[in-house]
């Protein structure tokens, strides 16, 4: 499989270059060449299969042509330690809950597979040269990738996090971890955190200092594994009517593997990006101009995005890779997507209403799923949102918001006991720079 730059002025890429790489030479995000169709009697089987099962079928499809099926099925069951249920929450919407891993939230699936998937790279090396992984958090993506990463030999995780702006549980996961694992605290927002590692790719002379790669969604290996838990979703409900997925949407990763499941023939009849207040692809799907802008900071920190990496992927794949005028893309977005903005008010209201009429508790991103589809499903639809992190992730809000006391997990409560080191350092990119030289 080749692999090419949403920019296209760059050499297409095998897997191996587009995962150790990460971002194209031209600043792009890389796109597979070719999107295979899963047969039909797969699609049909699904529901008499393991989510492993279903996962493997998947990352065949994706990634057979780059890793021998042995090694392959050795990854996707490594990684799939933990189930992602879909549970019934009230008549017709269902939560898809991606909380089961090891830091409680959905991004520990895309993180543990790439983690697997560079270190079977690295294997297969005569030098093993240390490959060095800067990774960019708004709050869960850097617990999942530490996480992930811990104690893979030949591996070294840089995790850049604004500074109190992700909540003290998220922080915990990535700051007490020591090992292969440094946490740096930038003085800026999430926005900052992301200029700084695509700053780092690009500058020749750190490259020539050190291996660099990203474990953000820019990474083929980190977003088209969120595909699994689509797949293993729509099968635990297909024939029950029109599958609608409602994805709550930041970085747009995770919606963006969807869109890929969507191609390969996932069984949903469209799909539903839930924003909170940083409304810029809410505003691209009205009308049809992207206009990206400071992140605000909300409730649902962890879509506090201004400008989504992966819109430039959801452009390519809906514009055939530029085969399609900018307002045909626009057309085909909005046939299959739907969008929705939540304030923090409206946030609460959602989260206060699901518990009183239903005893379940959303997190804040979840809730912005779950009103999503209160106030877009249609007569015959079935929605599955997104329940994306654990609700003790953001004890405090959901305390005050529910009047509740949430119960930490065990899991949760040992990262709690450690102690934090990070490294403090300015938005600065020559701060940022100069600090990598010295390692």
């Amino acid at each position: 499989m080749k692999y090419y730059s949403t920019n296209h002025q760059a050499p297409e890429a095998d897997l191996r270059k587009a995962v150790v790489k990460g971002l194209a030479e031209d600043r792009g995000l890389y796109m597979p060449k070719e999107i295979h169709k899963l047969p039909k009697a797969f699609i049909d089987d699904m529901p008499k299969m393991r989510f492993q099962d279903i996962a493997f079928n998947v990352a065949s499809a994706f990634f057979g042509d780059d890793v021998d099926l042995d090694g392959l099925q050795d990854l996707v069951y490594d990684t799939l330690q933990f189930d992602c249920p879909v549970v019934k929450v009230k008549e017709n919407i269902y939560s898809l809950e991606l909380f089961h891993g090891p830091t409680l939230a959905f991004k520990d699936v895309g993180a543990r597979f790439m983690a697997r998937l560079l270190q079977y790279f690295i294997r297969q090396e005569d030098n093993h040269e240390q490959i060095n992984v800067l990774v960019a958090t708004s709050g869960d993506t850097g617990s999942a990738v530490a996480n992930g990463f811990l104690g893979v030999e030949g591996i070294h995780v840089y995790v850049l996090y604004p500074k109190g702006k992700v909540s003290p549980i998220q922080e915990c996961q990535f700051t007490t971890l020591g090992q292969n694992i440094t946490a740096i605290e930038v003085d800026g927002v999430f926005d900052d955190c992301q200029a700084l590692v695509k700053s780092a790719f690009m500058d020749e002379e750190l490259n020539r200092h050190m291996k660099l790669t990203s474990a953000n969604s820019i990474n083929v290996a980190r977003f088209l594994p969120q595909a699994f838990y689509y797949f293993n979703a729509a099968a635990r409900l297909q024939g029950q009517g029109d599958l609608v997925m409602c994805v709550p949407s930041g970085n747009f990763g995770n919606i963006c593997a969807a869109l890929f499941g969507h191609q390969m023939g996932l069984p949903v009849k469209r799909f539903i990006a839930a924003n909170n207040a940083n409304d810029v692809f809410y505003n691209y799907l009205q009308t049809g101009q992207y206009n990206p802008k400071p992140s605000v900071q909300t409730l649902a920190n962890a879509m506090d995005v201004g400008d989504p990496s992966n819109f430039a992927r959801i452009i390519n794949l809906f514009s055939e890779d530029g085969r399609l005028s900018p307002e045909e893309t626009h057309h085909s977005i909005t046939d299959l997507i739907s969008g929705a903005t939540y304030t923090d008010e409206q946030i609460r209201e959602a989260m206060r209403q699901c518990y009183e009429e239903t005893g379940y508790i959303l997190d804040p991103h979840g809730a912005c799923g779950y009103r999503a589809l209160e106030e877009q499903l249609r007569p015959g639809e079935i929605g599955i949102f997104g329940e994306t992190a654990h609700p003790a992730k953001f004890k405090e809000k959901v305390d005050d918001i529910l009047g509740i006391d949430v119960e930490i997990p065990e899991r949760l409560q040992a990262f709690m006991k450690g102690k934090k080191q990070s490294v403090p350092i300015t938005k600065d990119f020559a701060d940022f720079k100069s600090y990598l030289l010295k390692q």
